[in-house]
């Protein structure tokens, strides 16, 4: 079935009416290499400007 067929886009609208709101996330979470990466580097540019200011 399309995506785009009447019934999916009535199924996801009514998805989206019983969705929780909740914040947006503030940093990626993932447990991959590349990401534990991107996180180790921001903790070190944030420990950075803590230590500067």
């Amino acid at each position: 079935m399309s995506k785009t067929s009447l019934k999916n886009i009535q199924k996801q609208k009514k998805k989206a009416g019983r969705k929780i709101a909740r914040p947006p996330q503030s940093r990626n979470q993932g447990n991959t290499a590349g990401i534990r990466k991107q996180l180790k580097k921001a903790a070190g540019k944030t420990r950075a400007a803590k230590a500067t200011a």
